[in-house]
């Protein structure tokens, strides 16, 4: 196993000090496109991902998966000499990746002023829960927490019930997808002979971003939104609808067209043809009656033989799946967005297992899976080397505990 990339940011390294889920996130997406990405854990425990969802073996899949393409050397930040091979290794890098509490970096002299007195030019991208400036930027922040003071947790489910999860780690991963687009402006931006940038990701401000207008809507109209369970709130129809097999569908038929041939379908062609329906605005007034039409409709026939009708009739539609149906279904085969791969489950036992494909879709030079999340510390003595350490100082290293 090499460092050798392929894809569009072959040659880039990176150096990424984060766990869990956001930076990783960023970490995992810029190897799968070609960079370098050397990953560094603590001895003897690792990144604590190792062991989140662990249904078997000692390395969960979650980990393999987030991992995957990436080289995992073992680093003890909190010593001097851990600090030092850090320094040497961030001195090669183009991108830094981290996502401790607001100041850790500094504690440990790997803060920017430091990165920058050994590589001037490395992007710095730092995920935290509050941000690197404010009141808050001391305090711990997990993406949960994140969800909950961006907003998007006071939205997800039902007028009048406790708010819930979305069931992934939204704020983290999306944390993640702002801290690559980060990364890569700042290597735009050094390509154009300026010094290194820093990037500052707040997890608060990865959900906030995706609040759409509500800041607007309550300080021009004193509007607040509330949970709406499966609708939207202001766009009709578009809401999920039992049919008679038990399963439910989404339909969104908010368009003005698109409302006119879903109405026709469902043997309501008065709706179709009423002139306060012809827009937006007129059907939310009548959202309850709009979207018990289109129940009624649905609860005639299972869910297969529904969806079929209202692709055929051109209406944006698709079932609600479980993990199970991803699996079973074409699309997803013919995408693509399944790869098998062997993996290590117990000491001697190897799997063909399934995992996710990759996003986005290049066609000339597309991302790929190299291999899956490593072992801790798999590549400890191949990175050391390529940074000249002595074989000598490695076995120095390695007694003292700081690899």
């Amino acid at each position: 196993m090499t460092s050798t990339g392929h894809g569009p940011l072959t040659g880039v390294r990176v150096v990424e000090l984060g766990n869990f889920i956001a930076a990783p996130t960023a970490g995992r997406i810029l190897a799968e496109f070609g960079a370098d990405v050397i990953k560094v854990e603590r001895p003897r425990t690792g990144d604590e991902l190792r062991s989140w969802r662990l249904h078997g073996g000692d390395v969960s899949l979650l980990f393999r998966a987030m991992a995957r393409n990436k080289r995992s050397i073992t680093l003890d930040l909190r010593a001097e000499r851990g600090q030092d091979i850090a320094r040497r290794l961030i001195a090669g890098a183009d991108v830094v990746l981290e996502n401790f509490r607001t100041g850790t970096l500094e504690k440990w002299g790997l803060g920017p002023d430091d990165i920058r007195a050994v590589n001037p030019g490395a992007v710095l991208v730092r995920i935290s829960g509050f941000g690197q400036t404010g009141p808050y930027r001391e305090r711990p922040g997990f993406g949960g927490v994140a969800e909950a003071f961006g907003g998007v947790r006071h939205l997800t489910g039902y007028p009048g019930l406790p708010p819930v999860r979305t069931g992934v780690s939204l704020a983290d991963s999306v944390a993640g997808l702002y801290a690559v687009i980060g990364a890569l402006m700042g290597l735009l931006r050094r390509r154009q002979g300026e010094r290194g940038e820093t990037v500052d990701v707040a997890l608060y401000e990865a959900i906030y971003s995706l609040m759409e207008s509500s800041v607007p809507d309550y300080d021009a109209f004193g509007v607040t939104r509330e949970p709406t369970g499966p609708t939207i709130p202001g766009v009709v129809p578009s809401s999920t609808y039992q049919c008679a097999d038990g399963k439910y569908v989404v339909v969104g038929g908010n368009n003005n067209a698109i409302f006119g041939r879903l109405m026709r379908l469902i043997g309501r062609p008065d709706l179709a043809e009423d002139p306060q329906l012809q827009t937006n605005v007129g059907r939310v007034e009548r959202a309850e009656e709009i979207d018990a039409a289109i129940s009624a409709w649905t609860a005639t026939a299972d869910s297969p033989r529904i969806l079929e009708l209202l692709a055929d009739a051109s209406v944006p539609s698709g079932p609600i799946y479980d993990v199970r149906d991803i699996v079973a279904d074409p699309h997803y085969a013919a995408r693509g967005m399944h790869e098998r791969h062997p993996v290590r489950i117990e000491q001697d036992e190897v799997r063909e297992v399934l995992f996710p494909g990759i996003v986005p879709k290049l066609v000339e030079e597309p991302g790929r899976t190299r291999w899956l999340g490593p072992e801790l510390g798999e590549h400890t003595d191949a990175v050391l080397d390529e940074l000249g350490v002595p074989p000598e100082e490695v076995a120095e290293l390695r007694a003292e505990g700081v690899i």
